[in-house]
């Protein structure tokens, strides 16, 4: 195997992006640009663009602030909602501290609760998502992004112009566009890289947040690692393997590092900080500009919507695209949603896509490790 040798710095810088953008949104907040947090993919982030604010993804991914959190807050709630809500209560995570709003979403029933108790020391302001992606839903959905175009104007004291939108989703776009060229770079076989370096740009992109520099970045990495593929240095050939499930990172990414510690690697990710969050684009010339937004953010494949035929139908896509030999499903403990819905995903890729499925329930902590490896190993020995 021929490890390219010019490229580990790049995937360590977006590895230490989110560390880096700690001291970046405090020079925002220093230069009077508003900062608005959120957690979730459904989040119109386009709206707050264009208003020239910041926009951060919040602290959820760690075990760290859980036992703050379960001083409010049930112990048998999903991890990512206590670590959510552990993070903003204590004032460890600084993107958290910085914003002036976080705006959140009724997804599943944990986190639109948690939200309630977080407006107690922060400003929230709250979409009500729709549960389906009917055409009642969409029109619903784009009732609230509007009202949350009216409450950021009221809020900052600013205009957001249709132009102003428009430039956003074009900047945004660009970012996703980016994004797509370089997770395609593992459609090669053998990969041109190891699933963490993967995972570190896919993750690391979401904490950028100079998003003009973000694609124009990502891009020249894909350009350097599509010529170093080229001139043969490229990865052993390995069992490919794609990730579902919850939102995958910090303390989850201990799946990762089972797959290629047993012999396997990762071709593509479906969760939230995957293809789900980017694999849909706004249409830019649509008419309006509010219902393209709408359209474009429903149809993302999550659970929490009922039916979720688009879950579905990107894993397809995914799994022939990539070559994929098996599918993983990485579901936290207590996230109902996507517990209930893994039947229905076991059947689709073993009976319609002929593949073998494992779904694995974990947590935060690094407890079940050994067990995690032990399941992970029998599944590639499989294959």
């Amino acid at each position: 195997m021929e490890i390219i040798k010019e490229l580990p710095e790049i995937f360590e810088e977006f590895a230490e992006q989110r560390q880096k953008s700690f001291l970046a949104v405090k020079e925002y907040k220093d230069r009077g640009i508003p900062v608005v947090g959120a957690y979730c993919t459904y989040f119109p982030k386009e709206i707050a663009m264009a208003m020239g604010a910041a926009t951060v993804g919040l602290c959820s991914m760690s075990e760290e602030t859980i036992p703050e959190a379960e001083k409010d807050l049930p112990k048998n709630l999903c991890p990512l909602i206590k670590a959510s809500y552990g993070f903003g209560k204590s004032d460890k995570c600084p993107f958290f501290y910085f914003s002036d709003v976080v705006v959140g979403e009724t997804t599943c029933d944990g986190k639109k609760k948690m939200y309630e108790y977080m407006a107690e020391f922060k400003e929230v302001f709250l979409m009500e998502l729709p549960n389906s992606q009917r055409e009642e839903g969409l029109k619903l959905w784009t009732k609230e992004i509007l009202r949350f175009k009216e409450y950021l104007e009221e809020k900052f004291g600013v205009e957001i112009t249709e132009e102003k939108v428009r430039a956003a989703v074009r900047e945004e776009n660009e970012v996703r566009k980016a994004l797509k060229e370089f997770y395609g770079l593992m459609r090669h076989e053998p990969t041109p890289m190891d699933s963490k370096e993967l995972f570190s740009v896919l993750y690391g992109s979401t904490f950028k947040m100079d998003r003009v520099a973000a694609a124009k970045e990502i891009r020249e990495v894909t350009a350097r690692i599509e010529k170093e593929y080229a001139e043969g240095k490229r990865r052993d050939k390995k069992p490919r393997i794609l990730i579902t499930g919850c939102p995958i990172g910090g303390a989850t990414e201990k799946l990762i590092r089972a797959v290629e510690d047993n012999g396997g690697v990762v071709v593509a990710f479906e969760n939230c900080t995957g293809a789900k969050a980017i694999d849909r684009l706004v249409e830019e010339e649509a008419e309006n500009i509010y219902d393209a937004l709408a359209e474009r953010y429903l149809a993302i494949g999550c659970s929490v919507m009922t039916p979720n035929k688009n879950r579905p139908e990107l894993l397809g896509r995914l799994i022939d695209e990539f070559k994929v030999d098996g599918v993983i499903e990485m579901v936290l403990q207590a996230c109902h949603t996507y517990s209930v819905e893994t039947g229905k995903i076991r059947r689709f890729v073993n009976e319609e896509k002929g593949l073998p499925f494992i779904s694995i329930e974990t947590d935060y902590s690094q407890a079940d490790v050994g067990q995690l490896n032990t399941r992970v190993a029998a599944f590639i020995e499989m294959l």
